[in-house]
């Protein structure tokens, strides 16, 4: 990870070291657009829920995870490679657009529980797996944490084009650029972690997915339309930790 390719950022890179390192591999961006009036109730007044052309979005996002570590200490092989499944939306706080996770599934359960911990966010264990057969994806994940609503994905997908860096203004660039997360703790106090990587480097996409009952804890019915598809196969990335704000 290099932290001198700076240029693509909205702001600069916060002061202080990064804690923690990844490498996210084989991601779907799935999007669907939604009222923002729909997630109002989700979100702190606090913050701004971020819209696009007057609409917000919600994204899941099926994924692997390797060479997550803390700063100075090497990866571990059993620790620190896994599946992971995101559910997010956008927000800002004054000049800083971030994410809002509304679910963070992964089926390491040391992982669950020291993220929940150190970050605050609502991580939950999952059965899931990913094969890559050369030329798709076949992505599998169902909630099993102790005491959690029900959630389910099951899909395939793959990239139908080359990478491309998207332009500034353009509906993907709005929706992955994002370099930092919002999230509360259990006084309610709003915090942010900044993060660092390169300009995503993004493919078309096409996906089959079978079930995806990812939103309907939150309460959050996706419209009955194809989402908007964005493939990526490698990015590193590298964690701040998080400061209240």
């Amino acid at each position: 990870m290099s932290l001198t390719h700076t240029a693509h950022r909205p702001w600069p890179l916060p002061t202080g070291p990064w804690v923690q390192a990844q490498v996210w591999h084989d991601l779907l961006f799935a999007h669907w657009p939604v009222p923002v009036d729909d997630l109002r109730r989700h979100i702190p007044a606090s913050l701004e829920i971020d819209a696009f052309d007057g609409q917000a979005w919600i994204g899941v996002v099926p994924f692997r995870m390797s060479g997550v570590r803390p700063r100075l200490l090497p990866a571990v092989p059993w620790f620190s490679a896994f599946p992971e499944l995101n559910v997010r939306t956008y927000v800002r706080l004054g000049d800083k657009p971030g994410v809002w996770f509304f679910s963070l599934d992964a089926s390491n359960p040391v992982i669950v529980e020291i993220a929940r911990a150190w970050y605050n966010l609502p991580y939950f264990t999952a059965r899931m797996s990913l094969r890559d057969d050369g030329a798709t994806i076949r992505y599998e994940s169902r909630r099993t944490h102790r005491g959690a609503l029900a959630a389910e994905f099951v899909g395939r997908y793959r990239p139908t084009g080359d990478a491309v860096f998207s332009r500034r203004g353009t509906l993907e660039h709005w929706l992955t650029e994002r370099y930092c997360l919002y999230t509360t703790d259990r006084s309610r106090q709003l915090h942010r972690a900044e993060i660092h990587h390169i300009p995503w480097p993004l493919q078309p996409a096409e996906a089959e997915i079978e079930v995806n009952t990812m939103a309907q804890p939150h309460g959050i019915e996706l419209p009955d339309a194809p989402p908007v598809l964005y493939f990526a196969r490698r990015l590193e990335v590298v964690v701040w930790p998080l400061k209240g704000v």
